[in-house]
């Protein structure tokens, strides 16, 4: 992990196209704002981890969608007999 130290109103970039600039320190809290092209998404990471576990839950098979599939998959096997 790369750590820099900034100042309120500094700037950090990345890779040419991103720039990452702290806007205010008020206690504990850092407000940061980012400049990025549109095609890159940007998420904070508790809720980029949330994305992430709703895509593996909605990914997962269900019991009586695999059981429906192998009873089609079963129909036509007997077809080509």
């Amino acid at each position: 992990m790369l750590v820099l130290s900034r100042k309120k109103g500094e700037s950090i970039i990345i890779q040419d196209n991103i720039e990452v600039t702290v806007l205010a320190v008020e206690g504990d809290t850092v407000r940061i704002g980012i400049s990025a092209p549109k095609h890159i998404d940007i998420f904070r990471k508790e809720v980029y981890a949330s994305i992430q576990e709703a895509n593996r839950e909605s990914a997962k098979p269900d019991a009586p969608s695999v059981a429906a599939f192998m009873e089609l998959l079963q129909g036509i096997e007997n077809k080509k007999k």
